[in-house]
This record gives C-alpha cells, structure tokens and sequence, in this order.
C-alpha cells in the first residue's frame, strides 16, 4: 500500500497531483486546508492537503520497517509500538478540525488495547504460562498477532460487519505478518484497507449539458421525500441552482404532499408524474433546469409489478438525458433483508447508495456490507429528519472509526 500527500491551490489541484503520480485508481483518503496561523498566514493564499493511497500488496511493503501514515485518532495503541519513534506535525495537531470527536475515538480504541493484553494475561494465567521461559519470542509474536486479529474480527462483528468479510480483511492483513513487527502496524493497515474498501466518495453532480435527472428509488420508511428535501434545499440555496421536483409515487397522497409543501418553501416547480408521458412532459418542460430530482414510490422488494413500473420511468429518462440513480436504503435494516432489496433493484446499473437512519443506532456495519455486495459508491449519509441540516456526504474515514470502536 502506497499512502502519500498532495498539496494544491484547492482540493481539485492536490487531487489532480495525487492520480498523477499514484494513478486514476488512488483513492483520496483525507483532505484538510492548511492555513499558517499569524499574521504571516493571513496574507499567505491557503492550500489544501490531500492524503491518497494506492493499495500495492507486494514484499516492498511488508518490509518496510515504518508503518503507514496513522491518524490521530488510532494512536490509542501508542503504548504498543515496539521500539520506533513516530515524528509528528505540529501544524497538523493544532488545525484539527475534529478534534473533540477524535479524543473520544482514541478513548474507545484505547480500549482496544486494554482488552487485547487483558485477554492474553488471562489466557496464560488460566494455561498457567510463562511467555519468556516456556514459549520463544516468535511464538510470543504470533500468538499476539492471532488474539489482536481474533479481538478485530470480533469488534467488528459487534458493529454487525459480516462475519465473512471480518474474517478476509484479517486474512489480508495477517499476509502482512513478519518477525518484528507491531500490534500499532497492523491496525494502522486495518484502518487504511477498510477506507480504500468503501471507495471515493460519488454524489450528485453535474456530468454534461442539460438537467441532471436524479431519481431517489428504495423501500417504503427509509426517508426518500425528506433525504430529496435535504439535497434540494442545497443545491437551491448554497449552489444557487435551479432545480425541479417530482415524484412518482402516487401511492401515497400524503408523500406528494409532503414534497410539494418542501418545493413551495424553496420557491421551485413540482410535478405529479403518473405515467410515462408525464415524465416526458416534464422533462422537456424543465430541460434548460440544472438538476430535476425524482421521488419514487417506496415498493416492497415482493412487488415486481410495481418496480418494472419504476424501471419503466428510468430507462426512458435515460433515453435523452444524463440520468443518476440513488438507492436509498436504512442503516437499521437487517443484513439479509437489505441483501433482498438489492437484489431486486438491480436493474439500476451502476446506482450509488445513500444510507439513512444513522442516529437510530450505533451498529454501522451495513454499510460495509452493502458496499462489499453490490460494489457500488456511497453518496450521503443522514443522521435526522431536521430539514437540510441531517445531512452529509459520505465520510469513510469516520465510519471506519466507528467500525473499529469497542461496545464495551
């Protein structure tokens, strides 16, 4: 794995630098302004940072005596590093943006730690062993490594990460082991192969001349009308750009109404759509608009009539327009029922998904499980119904923490 900074004029320039000397399939693992503090500073342009990774499993990497870049928030293991000196950016430290949230990451990984010498001191007094007298310092190492890899498969676990894919990344990860080498790298090379895993974050943008037509499609109580109102309310007051809403969902008299009260609050154009020529006509009708986002009706995964009906809608759209699809789907559905829904909307190639619900647990598995089984980016994530505050683009770095914190 190949982990290196960029620095730019802004964030397009830093990651231009990064694919150029990492190639297209870099992944941008952080971005951060620099800014120096002072008076000096105040007069200096800003930059932006890029951090990007390539992932490059090869012995070069394996032997490589230091450890890839960490951040802050996994140093809680600081005490198990063996013997290396870590130098560390004094700027980085005092610009942290996260800062609050990072120290309380720390805490729950360092109890990660804890629980891992906890759980070796336990073993061995129950065995009755002596780790320096009976057993050589390579076994020492190695049954270390196995208890550390065992305690991730199972945090994750407790997160409700599939067994299956816990169990693979500590696969990879144990590829990594050599004599010598520390608890703090292997985690460090977790964290890093669980980021590049989810990807580069892919939302919504504008990909050529006309309307961007974006339909939101999911099942029904995943909060689609109230995820469109939110992206909505962006694009009209921060981007400044006009946009139409519609919806297809004439299942539901209250959902239509839902959505024609937010498109009266933003001052833009609604439409019910309740068949194809419909669609046709609004399409034409707002053709020279930058984005016309489409609700859907929320369909049980049973209902194959009712999602050909939606299939319908987008393959015609797709006919004259740039069209970009969103499944919607809730971080509090279980696994193997989000597996059935999937499925059945897999007529939607190349679909991004948007998770919702996050404030309503504290197990964010599924979303690893999902970008695993279906390969495909993750756009937004929503974290309340206040309308457009509850809500944010993708962020893999904090879901990966989140994924690594203890639940005791």
């Amino acid at each position: 794995m190949i982990i290196k900074k960029f620095v730019g004029k802004n964030e397009e320039e830093a990651t231009a630098a990064a694919r150029k000397a990492l190639g297209e399939k870099a992944v941008v693992m952080n971005v951060r302004d620099l800014r120096r503090k002072g008076l000096v500073g105040f007069f200096m342009k800003p930059q932006v940072e890029v951090t990007a990774a390539i992932e490059e499993m090869t012995d070069t990497v394996v032997a490589n005596d230091n450890p890839p870049d960490i951040p802050s928030s996994l140093k809680g293991v600081q005490n198990m590093r063996e013997q290396r000196t870590v130098q560390k950016n004094p700027e980085e430290d005092r610009e942290n943006p996260d800062e609050k949230d990072e120290s309380v990451i720390e805490e729950k990984l360092e109890s990660l730690h804890s629980l891992i010498e906890q759980q070796m001191k336990q073993k061995m007094e129950t065995a009755g062993e002596t780790p320096e007298i009976e057993h050589g310092e390579e076994k020492k190492e190695n049954d270390e490594v196995e208890r550390f890899l065992t305690l991730i498969c199972d945090t994750l676990e407790d997160n409700e990460v599939s067994g299956k894919y816990a169990r693979s990344l500590a696969e990879e990860v144990e590829k990594l082991k050599k004599p010598g080498i520390s608890i703090d790298f292997m985690l460090s090379s977790i964290y890093q192969k669980l980021v590049l895993k989810f990807g580069e974050t892919r939302t919504i943008e504008k990909t050529g001349d006309g309307p961007e037509v974006v339909f939101f499609i999911g099942p029904t109580g995943v909060g689609k009308t109230t995820t469109i109102a939110k992206i909505a309310s962006k694009f009209c007051v921060s981007d400044r750009a006009k946009v139409a809403l519609l919806t297809t969902d004439t299942y539901r008299v209250k959902a239509a109404e839902q959505l024609r009260t937010y498109a009266d609050i933003l001052n833009v154009p609604f439409r019910i759509i309740y068949e194809l020529d419909d669609l046709d006509n609004a399409l034409d009708e707002f053709e020279d608009f930058d984005y016309i986002l489409v609700d859907t009706a929320g369909h049980s995964p049973k209902n194959d009539e009712q999602i050909e009906s939606q299939k319908q809608f987008v393959e015609m759209a797709m006919e004259d327009f740039n069209v970009q699809v969103y499944l919607v789907l809730s971080v509090t559905t279980k696994y193997r029922d989000l597996i059935n829904i999937v499925d059945k909307y897999s007529y939607a190639n190349q679909y991004r998904l948007i998770f919702t619900k996050l404030d309503e647990t504290t197990a964010l598995g599924n979303m690893l499980n999902l970008r695993l089984y279906t390969g495909a980016d993750v756009s937004y994530i929503t974290n309340g119904q206040d309308v457009p505050d509850d809500i944010s683009e993708f962020n893999a770095q904090k879901i990966v923490r989140s994924l690594l914190e203890t639940k005791s």
